[in-house]
Order: structure tokens, then sequence, then C-alpha cells
């Protein structure tokens, strides 16, 4: 018995001793991954067309985490870049680098939407964490959502849709639309049919373009025949400029109303000069906002960077605040997806461009602003639709 007890004894101690080195190894498990950084995959373009747009995204993106102390829940930060190229034949690619290749805890991008719908079909196999920062492509959070895809931005449906009411409550009864035809441009103008002729309107045609196509004057012609109330354009970039410039050297500018989705004059009213005066358009974001945030935060992106914040920095520097909120709440760990998951969707983001939340198919619930051109400049006039939310059709989560 005694003989029996002594084996006993000695197995306790060395569980007990087991026990012990096991847990001691936890809690040095635990410390480890707290030094090791967060890898944050940043899929976005770095050089041709959208260049300027991945580097505004980028800064303001850093410039929030640096000043939520240089952490992100108590962890070290490394960023793990891939030029996107806005190349959607590249896409899938270049996810694979970053999720199986670099092993990132989170991808932020694409600003293409074409690059997007490869972005999350990569993100929906694999499980990881993808914010998209600007793509608007309705389907990231409708049929295509999935609980690990937030978007920081906007939707196409979401910037249109408000103008519709606004066209109707300045009488307008009938409307041509003028876009390029690809995904962005067709979603936007049937956003705006939406809202047009939900509030009584009626779209009498809708005119595409191959996209990006800049030759206008067959179009200008047609509306000129047409002669409707308004019309609707979606055309961003050079397009948009060269667009507003045609509009008004065909001498429509003072016959027929021009509206747009908030596109039309972002980035492009130095070019379009005094054709621009006077254009309404619908954007969650405006420079002119005159909150304390939006205030402190241009100023302080201008000492940083030496030149304007604009939508996209705004985009980057609120996927900034999502991080930073939601890993502070589940203390850095950013193994236990699940928890951190649940930690984005209740995330409320004080942003330069208002308060916002995500609806259930993780997409802000944010304002859009009315905005009029005044001595080139996108001023707001009124919000066009207060906590908007997309509806996300096709979305099951």
């Amino acid at each position: 018995m005694n003989n029996n007890n002594k084996i006993l004894q000695n197995r306790t101690k060395l569980f007990s001793m087991s026990a012990l080195a096991m847990a001691l190894s936890a809690g040095l498990m635990t410390s480890a991954q707290a030094a090791d950084p967060v890898k944050v995959g940043l899929l976005l373009p770095y050089t041709g067309t959208f260049a300027a747009l991945g580097e505004a995204t980028t800064n303001g993106l850093k410039m929030a985490i640096e000043q939520q102390g240089g952490t992100l829940g108590g962890r070290p930060v490394e960023y793990v870049v891939v030029d996107s190229e806005a190349n959607p034949g590249k896409a899938v690619q270049n996810m694979q680098k970053l999720v199986s290749g670099s092993k990132v805890d989170v991808v932020v991008g694409p600003v293409h939407s074409g690059v997007g719908m490869a972005a999350v079909k990569v993100a929906r196999e694999t499980g990881v964490p993808l914010i998209i920062p600007n793509a608007g492509f309705n389907a990231a959070t409708g049929p295509l959502c999935a609980p690990n895809i937030f978007r920081t931005s906007f939707t196409s449906w979401q910037t249109a849709y408000p103008m519709g009411k606004v066209a109707a409550e300045k009488g307008y009864k009938n409307i041509v639309t003028v876009s390029w035809r690809y995904g962005f441009g067709t979603e936007s103008v049937d956003g705006f049919k939406e809202g047009f002729e939900q509030a009584g309107g009626k779209v009498t045609k809708e005119i595409y373009l191959p996209f990006p196509e800049v030759e206008f004057q067959s179009q200008l012609t047609e509306i000129a025949s047409l002669k409707p109330d308004a019309v609707f354009v979606f055309f961003a970039g050079g397009g948009a400029a060269k667009f507003v410039q045609d509009y008004a050297a065909a001498g429509l500018k003072d016959k027929i109303p021009l509206l747009g989705s908030g596109f039309l004059t972002e980035g492009t009213l130095q070019a379009q000069g005094a054709a621009a005066e006077g254009l309404l358009t619908t954007l969650h974001y405006a420079d002119s906002l005159d909150t304390p945030v939006n205030n402190t935060f241009r100023a302080d992106y201008q000492k940083q960077f030496g030149k304007a914040a604009d939508i996209y920095a705004v985009q980057g520097y609120d996927t900034g605040l999502l991080l930073a909120q939601s890993l502070q709440q589940v203390a850095g760990n950013t193994q236990d997806r699940k928890a951190w998951l649940q930690a984005m969707e209740g995330a409320r983001i004080d942003s330069p461009r208002g308060t916002w939340t995500f609806s259930k198919a993780h997409n802000p619930v944010q304002n859009v602003y009315l905005r009029e051109v005044r001595n080139g400049d996108n001023v707001v006039v009124n919000i066009a639709s207060e906590n908007l939310s997309d509806p996300a059709p096709g979305c099951k989560l």
C-alpha cells in the first residue's frame, strides 16, 4: 500500500508540475502574442489613375491610428502593402499574397469595385476580416455580404438615391440620366431613379456611354432635343470634369439644371471652373462641414501631409478609428475573430463626416448631404437624407 501511495503521490506531483508548465507556457504565448504586431494588409492603388486615392486612404488610416496611440489593442502595428494597381485581373493573387503569404490579421481595401469583387470572394472563402474603405459596389453589403466584410465608405445606391428625392422636391417631373455603362454608373442611375420615381417623378430616358468614353457631343445634342426638366449624371474624375465643361459650352447649363452624385464635383472643381457653379450633388461628406471633429481633422491632415484632406482621406481615417476601437474592446486579440467582428459590428465612429454606425449588412448608416458649388467649393446646403441605411437587398446575415 505504501508503495502504491508513493507512486500515486509521484504521479500527482508530475501532473501538477506538467499543469504548471502548461500554464506558464500559455502565459508566455499570450505575452508573445501581445508583443507581436497586428498585421494590417493594405490592398490599395499606389500607381496609375487611382494612385492619389490610395495615398489619401493610407494617410488617413495611419493618422487615425497614430492619434489613438500608435497601437491597436495595445499591440504594435505592421502594415503589409500591396499595390492593387486598380487591376481586377490581379486581385485574387494580391489578396492571397496578403492572406496566405503574409498571414495578415485584416485586409483594408480596395478602392476599385472590380478589385472589390475579387477581394470579397477571397474574404468569404478564408474568413479574413475585410474592411472596404472606398469601393461602392452594392453587392459587397448586398448579396455577397458576410460576417467578416465591412464597409467604411458608401454604396452607389446611398450616394444617388437622395438626389431623386431632392429633384422631386424641386418640382422636376421628367429627367434624363447620363452615365458610363459600367457597374457603379448603372447602379448610381438605378439609385437615383428609385428615389425620384418613389417621389412621383419619371426618368424619361437613360443614356449610356462605354467606359471611359469622354466624347459627349451626341448625348448633349439629344438632351437639347428632349428638353427634360433636369439631367442627372454619374461621372467621376476626368470624365466628370469634361462633361461639366462640355455641358456649359453647349449652352445647356442655364437652360436645364444638372444634378449628380457627389463624385461629379469631388476633386474636379478646379478643372471645371465656372462651368460647375451652382451644380447640386449628394454625398456623405463635404470639405465645408463646420463641425469641431471635421475642422480638427482637416487642420491635422493639412499639417501632417501638406495638402487638404478629401473624402478618401476621411474614409481611411474612419477605417483607422474602427480598427482602434474594435481591437481596444477585445484587448488586441485578433485570434478570437468572432469577438472582434462583434466589436466591429457595434462600433460608433465619431467621424469628420458625422457620427455613424453599421447597418446589419455592415454598411455605414450615415448622413448624405446636399451640396451646391459656390465660388469653387462644395458647400453644404442641408442634409438630403439623415442616417440613411442602404436596404442591402439580397444580404442574408
